[in-house]
């Protein structure tokens, strides 16, 4: 049932009251609730989904990963989601803001954004690719067909050039021996082509004009949605968010009738249930349920922020969760059943062409649409849905950060001006950007995804869940909670939020480190001093937080270093609610702070004020009847 309207009511207007705004004039909302779950599904699907998750399932067990993935949504996923989500509408604030539940943590919130940073700007860099090729699909036959072309070298075996299946007859030593020295055109035109790619992370060579290009397209675009903040990006995830399913089913639908398909398919999702007891196949689930929701980015408490004060933020934490996992199993069928097609073309084993990240997306798949009818609609159609995906969560990367900056301003001129800090934001990630446009580009967005937003996230949400349940104290927030839905959070939230899940982010920690491989990419190793860019990357955002606590604690009154604590931890007087009249209870001024008009008229007229309060109270609801007299007067 659809508790929304109720709430509404609940929060309407008194009889007699000048009409009561459950909107935040000053900020803006989104435009309807639709826009905000749209938003949140876009920003959490990403290309993850697509070139992630397939080659995880495939490679820890098959359907047998399922089970820990689900286990680890329910017990880690949703949880984490709903905190983050009904922490920034509580407070309508952005992942700064919010931390005046606990002044002395704010420091997360500034770990949040330098996350976020990193991720907008090599995540635009991957769009920027994404462009490219799907412009240079506009052609009658892909690039990256034949061996034909100047970049190729003589190793090249394209899948259309010799006919395979007289060469299937030899024997299969034979066979394996070319399958092993064979490269295919598509990876030599990513590599060779596009990429240009040099020896070493640290020989820069030229800025590749082309990626230059569509990287300043992708960022124009960007700014373009966001021009007015989510009143502009709100529209504009009505077709971001929901064209991509449309075009997974329509390529869904072209690979299950392939030959072959199915072989990929059940290599996809075959059980193999001995895996299961495996350690890495748990922490695998774990983290990949646990970035792929967008957990500790501040993207969600931004987007959240949004949202009118009593929207009902637990169902929609439910809906986008599920929709995010749900993406996740139906990409892999759409990945691995082109896959399956195109290893039986070749006469292999599916294991040989899968892949994974970059190299499924621009290399694996983009080889066996050669091999269909019509390829250009089909490359088309593929790079079109990853520049979509790309983009829900680019627009939440981008916002996040604008909101942060205004929020702390927090004037009237720089709310006014929000745009320009949009655009001084947009110019920046694009010059940022440009290193990982040169021909050691991929060296550095590889570096960058591997360190600067896997580890640093775990550690930024633990201590989140640490600051929200012990120092601010899990009944005082269970209280927000309940002021602002009408219900308190159901007893398996209570129990997740303060034990299951900040264990589970713990172990995801302690697997991370355990599991920890230095990056290598393809045949190249990296070399020490780029592993110790990569560290410094990871601990940049993780450091704002002792470093901010440590101000926090000196700047704080009181004698001794306990008081001082004490007053750094506890919450500030603004912290709560930001619109007068959803401050009630606890959170009810005891005099306006604006005026102290306030202190001369309730004592002279506490009857009319009790008298109101009686009458509105039976329309006020959860909202209790404190404010009203109080708004009124």
């Amino acid at each position: 049932i659809d508790t929304s309207h109720g709430i509404s009511l609940q929060n309407g207007a008194v009889p007699g009251e000048r009409g009561k705004q459950d909107k935040s004039v000053k900020r803006g909302n989104w435009g309807n609730q639709i826009e905000f779950v749209l938003t949140s599904v876009g920003y959490a699907v990403g290309l993850g989904n697509v070139w992630r998750f397939p080659y995880l399932c495939y490679r820890n067990g098959g359907g047998a990963f399922m089970f820990p993935y689900f286990i680890m949504l329910v017990f880690c996923g949703i949880p984490l989601f709903f905190m983050e989500l009904s922490f920034g509408q509580f407070a309508s604030q952005g992942c700064l803001g919010v931390w005046r539940v606990s002044p002395m943590f704010k420091g997360v919130g500034y770990g949040m954004m330098v996350v976020s940073t990193y991720i907008g700007i090599y995540y635009n860099v991957v769009i920027c690719i994404a462009f490219y090729y799907f412009f240079v699909s506009m052609t009658r036959v892909l690039p990256w067909t034949y061996c034909s072309n100047p970049w190729n070298t003589p190793d090249c075996v394209g899948v259309l050039d010799g006919n395979l299946s007289s060469r299937a007859a030899l024997n299969l030593t034979q066979l394996l021996n070319t399958t092993q020295k064979r490269t295919s055109p598509s990876e030599e035109y990513w590599r060779r082509y596009v990429l240009n790619l040099s020896d070493d992370i640290g020989n820069l060579g030229e800025v590749r004009l082309p990626l230059l290009g569509c990287l300043g397209v992708s960022w124009v675009v960007v700014f373009l949605c966001l021009i007015k903040g989510v009143k502009s990006s709100g529209k504009v995830v009505y077709f971001t968010a929901t064209f991509p399913y449309v075009v997974l089913t329509i390529l869904f639908v072209r690979g299950i009738t392939l030959e072959g398909a199915v072989t990929g398919i059940m290599y996809y999702l075959t059980p193999q249930w001995d895996k299961i007891l495996n350690a890495k196949v748990w922490g695998d689930a774990a983290s990949q349920i646990f970035y792929s929701l967008g957990c500790a980015w501040g993207g969600l408490i931004t987007m959240a922020s949004y949202n009118k004060f009593n929207n009902n933020c637990y169902r929609d934490s439910i809906i986008i969760s599920i929709t995010n996992c749900a993406t996740s199993v139906y990409a892999g069928f759409v990945i691995f059943s082109i896959l399956g097609f195109m290893a039986n073309h070749l006469g292999v084993d599916v294991s040989k062409v899968a892949d994974h990240g970059p190299g499924l997306a621009f290399v694996a798949y983009p080889e066996a649409l050669t091999l269909l009818p019509i390829s250009p609609l089909w490359s088309i159609l593929f790079f079109f849905m990853l520049i979509l995906l790309g983009l829900g969560t680019q627009f939440c990367l981008l916002e996040t950060l604008v909101t942060a900056i205004v929020d702390e301003v927090g004037n009237e001129w720089i709310i006014r001006k929000k745009t320009f800090v949009t655009l001084g934001v947009a110019v920046a990630g694009f010059l940022l950007g440009v290193p990982l446009t040169t021909q050691a580009g991929i060296y550095w967005l590889l570096l960058m995804d591997n360190y600067a937003a896997s580890f640093s996230l775990v550690v930024i949400s633990c201590i989140m869940c640490v600051a929200i349940m012990y120092i601010y104290g899990h009944r005082n927030y269970f209280k927000d909670i309940e002021m602002m839905l009408g219900f308190p959070p159901p007893l398996f939230f209570q129990i997740c939020w303060r034990f299951i899940s900040p264990a589970i982010i713990f172990f995801i920690l302690v697997f991370t480190v355990i599991q920890y491989r230095p990056i290598s990419y393809n045949e190249y190793v990296y070399p020490t001093w780029a592993i110790s860019i990569g560290f410094l990357m990871a601990l940049s955002s993780v450091i704002c937080i002792p470093i901010y606590a440590i101000y926090k604690v000196c700047r704080s009154e009181g004698d001794t270093l306990l008081e001082r604590l004490k007053n750094a931890t506890k919450a500030s007087k603004d912290w709560g609610p930001a619109l007068p009249e959803h401050r009630s209870g606890r959170y009810a001024p005891a005099f306006s702070p604006s005026t102290e008009s306030h202190l001369e008229v309730q004592p002279l007229q506490p009857e009319k004020g009790q008298s109101e309060a009686a009458a509105a109270s039976p329309v006020q609801g959860s909202n209790g009847s404190a404010h009203s007299q109080d708004s009124r007067l």
